[in-house]
């Protein structure tokens, strides 16, 4: 991990200092352990805030839309995925754009290292396959692998899929998993047992929209639940309204979502947001043959069309 953090400082220095970039977008530590935030560096002297471990898992392809300069910007597998989609969206140009690529073995999942150790916990430092947790009078360690967010331990696209250069030699992709397997599990429920399924889900949900902001693909003028005319869902606790909301918002991403999890790592009551667009992910694969943010030469599903799309929807 040091070694990735070492060569984007030497990157984002140089760039800065040739005016390459007018801003480098990366991480720097947070002021709670394991909540690095995102920054954005202007000057060559700023460049020593950089950091880079296994809790940047925010996306940074959400500072990008739209933005107008020239950016340089840190990203692992899934947020190169995301940049591709921005470039296809036409949300940013890919000549304002160096892309520092960070090839990516997973980010950890914070609420299961905070739900352990709770209020005692003082820093969390990662040496790569492990991690050391320093608590009131002692230190533990963590192998990285146990507690890695559950989107991390599924991936199979651990690699930046667009880059302009590398922090660090590409690391082997993940093989034999099973990215459907919770999906699967919920198909196979009776219909009864799926309604009750996701009204436990969604039980929690407090409508805060950190889903939505968090998402680097939920960039339209207006959402949605913002809409008063026409108004096409209430802002109140309904359950309806709550149902509403997840499930557009879930469709919005379908054939877009990259599973980066930003969605998930965001809610502050700890909803399994991925079950939604996990579901979607799998029919655009098994419809489709598609993987949203793969190529820059080819349209997402549901934004083209082609003579043999499946039309099994048709009775």
């Amino acid at each position: 991990m040091s070694g990735y953090q070492d060569k984007i400082k030497e990157v984002a220095l140089r760039l800065l200092k040739d005016g390459s970039v007018d801003m480098v977008i990366g991480f720097r530590k947070g002021t709670l352990p394991m909540m690095n935030e995102p920054c954005f560096i202007r000057r060559p002297e700023d460049v020593h805030q950089l950091v880079w471990d296994s809790n940047c898992g925010i996306n940074l392809a959400n500072y990008l839309t739209d933005r107008k300069e020239k950016i340089a910007v840190v990203a692992k597998g899934c947020d190169s995925r995301n940049i591709v989609t921005h470039i296809i969206e036409n949300k940013i140009k890919r000549e304002n754009l160096h892309i520092i690529g960070v090839p990516c073995q997973g980010m950890v999942d914070k609420r299961r290292i905070i739900s352990e150790f709770g209020d005692t916990l003082l820093d969390v430092a990662d040496d790569g396959e492990n991690l050391k947790i320093k608590i009131h009078g002692s230190e533990k360690s963590l192998k990285k692998t146990d507690v890695l967010q559950s989107n991390c331990a599924a991936c199979i696209h651990r690699n930046p899929v667009l880059f302009d250069e590398l922090a660090g030699e590409l690391v082997p992709e993940q093989a034999g998993v099973d990215r459907y397997a919770e999906v699967n599990r919920v198909e196979a429920m009776s219909p009864q047992e799926k309604w009750q399924y996701f009204e436990d889900l969604l039980s929690p949900c407090i409508r805060c929209y950190a889903c939505r902001n968090a998402c680097p693909l939920c960039y339209c003028p207006t959402c949605f639940v913002d809409e008063s005319r026409p108004q096409w869902v209430g802002k109140s606790q309904d359950p309806i309204d709550i149902r509403t909301f997840h499930f557009l918002r879930a469709y919005h991403c379908a054939g877009r979502c990259t599973d980066c999890g930003a969605c998930e790592r965001a809610c502050p009551v700890g909803i399994k947001v991925r079950q939604f667009t996990s579901k979607l992910n799998k029919d655009a694969f098994e419809m489709f043959g598609w993987e949203a943010g793969m190529t820059l030469d080819e349209r997402p599903p549901l934004d083209t069309y082609k003579p043999n799309d499946p039309n099994d929807f048709i009775k």
